[in-house]
């Protein structure tokens, strides 16, 4: 790819036909296809065609979402697209919010919003929480003791136990509780921690309360998903990644999170800008998080939901839904193959070979990645290796599943 793409500058014009045709054929067919129907690794991000388009307007545009004097439309249709997603996940009004590239990025915002409006402390978190978070708040100058990683209970969830065990003995030894992050649909197995009782011990402790729902969280726009996320909209803080269950091209995430924290913690006011202060009910963008210079990724959130309404975006959600439920009813149709380990919970099923070892499940995995006909991996969950489906694309057959099923069991060559 480096000869194909690469080689001296270009000091002289090339034809852009060429230059197209390379990317077209060399390079951009080099990478994973999250958008495929059996892709199943990691978390997919299944790609609606209205949102692309709304991103190609933005990009051909030039769309900046800095300041309001720089861009009162963009900034709007944030305003519009952040609203929207609160009244979708049933936040009270006024909360506010900010989009931001992705949930890494989303969190560490909200990390430091949360610092800002309460002071340092000890973070709550359990083994289960996704491994951006750990890093945001080590990048934001929280030590190893800062952080207490509690072991999740049996069902891979946070144990409340566990937590109010660790709170009373941080407070016992003159430190201060800050702030618990809860997760709506871990990577690993789709569980999601007991959100109503962390709220009940935050605002009992007065300790900032924030859910990393990045993946998960969309899934409260179902019925079925709002049972297991209950509590989601007491959070003071949600993450979630439209570019993942809400089907947008990459990248766009986005924080909801108590009015006024963002600006108390980003606000700056130099003199090269004294001239772009925003008005009342105006926002300047540049002030709710660490970017300055930002494009604008909310157009295409506004032209999926515009296009295709939220009850389909709510269907297709549910879709998702159903097709891990489906794949872990296969599973129980070959007892004498698989055990599940996890049911499936928002899109997610884990499951292990009977009498299986942990290379069988690598090895099984990585044959039908290979192969070209799925995308698959494995994880491990309390040291134990299993094999994991994450089925959210809505455009995913069942037979897609069973045929994937019985690839990893060794009985389709």
């Amino acid at each position: 790819m480096n000869a194909a793409l690469g080689g001296p500058v270009p000091e002289l014009p090339v034809d852009p036909e060429e230059s197209l045709a390379l990317l077209a054929s060399v390079a951009l067919p080099h990478q994973q296809r999250g958008d495929h129907p059996r892709y199943f690794a990691r978390v997919p991000g299944p790609s609606s065609f209205a949102a692309v388009l709304g991103e190609w307007m933005g990009t051909g545009f030039n769309t900046i979402a800095a300041s309001w004097a720089g861009g009162s439309g963009p900034a709007t249709i944030e305003l519009v697209v952040i609203e929207w997603l609160r009244q979708l996940m049933r936040f009270p009004k006024g909360t506010e919010g900010v989009l931001a590239s992705g949930g890494s990025s989303a969190s560490l915002t909200a990390f430091s919003a949360a610092r800002s409006t309460l002071g340092a402390g000890v973070v709550y978190l359990t083994d289960q929480t996704h491994s951006s978070l750990p890093r945001a708040l080590r990048e934001l100058g929280f030590t190893a003791k800062d952080v207490r990683v509690l072991e999740s209970d049996d069902n891979y969830k946070m144990s409340i136990a566990h937590l109010e065990r660790a709170i009373a003995e941080d407070k016992s030894g003159g430190r201060r509780p800050f702030m618990v992050t809860g997760t709506a649909g871990t990577t690993n197995a789709g569980t999601s921690d007991p959100l109503e009782e962390i709220a009940d011990i935050c605002a009992r402790e007065k300790m900032w309360f924030h859910i990393d729902g990045a993946y998960g969280g969309p899934a409260a726009l179902t019925e079925q998903g709002r049972g297991y996320l209950a509590g989601i909209d007491r959070a003071d803080s949600l993450v979630l990644d439209p570019h993942k269950w809400l089907f947008q091209p990459y990248d766009v995430g986005c924080l909801l999170i108590r009015a006024g924290a963002l600006e108390r913690c980003f606000s700056m006011k130099p003199e090269y800008l004294k001239d772009v202060k925003a008005g009342a009910g105006e926002v300047d963008f540049r002030n709710r998080s660490l970017e300055l210079t930002r494009r604008s990724r909310a157009p295409k959130l506004w032209m999926s939901m515009r296009t295709y309404g939220v009850n389909r975006i709510r269907e297709a959600i549910q879709r998702g839904i159903q097709l891990a439920e489906f794949a872990e009813d296969y599973l129980r149709t070959h007892p004498d193959v698989w055990e599940v380990v996890t049911p499936a919970q928002i899109g997610v099923v884990c499951f292990a070979l009977k009498n299986g070892n942990p290379e069988d499940h690598t090895l099984r995995a990585k044959k039908v990645s290979d192969s070209g006909y799925a995308s698959v991996t494995s994880t491990v969950l309390k040291g134990q290796t299993v094999l994991r489906l994450c089925t959210i694309n809505p455009l995913t057959t069942e037979d897609d599943i069973i045929g994937t099923i019985n690839r990893l069991a060794g009985r389709v060559e």
